[in-house]
C-alpha cells in the first residue's frame, strides 16, 4: 500500500514575456529530441530480446520521462498569463529586481518570476515563495519579518528596479 501525499497546491500562472519564450522553445526541443529516442527505441527493439536489452529498456524509460514532461508543458502554456508591464513602479510587483538588506548584514538580490522560470541560485526567486509573498506591495525603505522553517528573518527593501525587456 502506497503513501498517499496530498496533491501540491497550484502554483501562479505568472511568467516573464522571456520565461514564456523560454518554455515554448522548450516544448518545441523537446518534440525533436523525442524523435531522436523514438528512433533508438526501435533500433534497440530489432536487435531481439527486449527483457535483456538493457538499451531498449533505458531508452523506453527516457521516453515515458519525456512524455511526462510534453503533458505537463501542454497543460501548463495555455494556463499561462505573460505580465510585461507593470503600472506603479515604486512598489514591488511580479517581475521587479530587488536589492534587499537581510537582518543580518548582507545585501542581496532578487528577481520575483513564475514558478516555471526559477533558477536556484541565479537569483530569481518564485512569486509563490514565502520571501516573494512578504514582499509584495512594498516600498523602499519599508521592512518586512518572514517566518522560514524555525528562523525569523528581517528584509529591508533598498532597490526596486524593472528590467525593459
Amino acid at each position: 500500500m502506497g503513501r498517499y501525499r496530498p496533491p501540491a497546491p497550484a502554483s501562479s500562472p505568472y511568467i516573464t514575456p522571456s520565461g514564456y519564450q523560454q518554455i515554448r522553445k522548450e516544448l518545441q526541443d523537446i518534440w525533436r529530441f523525442r524523435r531522436e529516442v523514438t528512433e533508438a527505441v526501435r533500433v534497440a527493439a530489432a536487435e531481439g530480446d527486449r527483457s535483456e536489452n538493457a538499451e531498449y529498456i533505458y531508452r523506453k524509460k527516457q521516453l515515458r520521462e519525456i512524455d511526462r514532461r510534453v503533458r505537463y508543458l501542454q497543460k501548463r502554456i495555455p494556463s499561462l498569463k505573460v505580465v510585461d508591464r507593470v503600472s506603479n513602479t515604486d512598489q514591488i510587483f511580479f517581475g521587479a529586481s530587488v536589492s534587499l538588506l537581510v537582518g543580518d548584514g548582507d545585501e542581496c538580490i532578487y528577481r520575483i518570476v513564475g514558478a516555471d522560470e526559477v533558477e536556484p541560485g541565479n537569483g530569481t526567486i518564485s512569486i509563490d515563495s514565502p520571501v516573494a509573498r512578504a514582499l509584495i506591495k512594498m516600498r523602499v525603505g519599508e521592512c518586512c519579518d518572514v517566518q522560514i522553517g524555525e528562523q525569523t528573518l528581517r528584509y529591508e527593501v533598498l532597490e526596486i528596479t524593472y528590467p525593459t525587456e
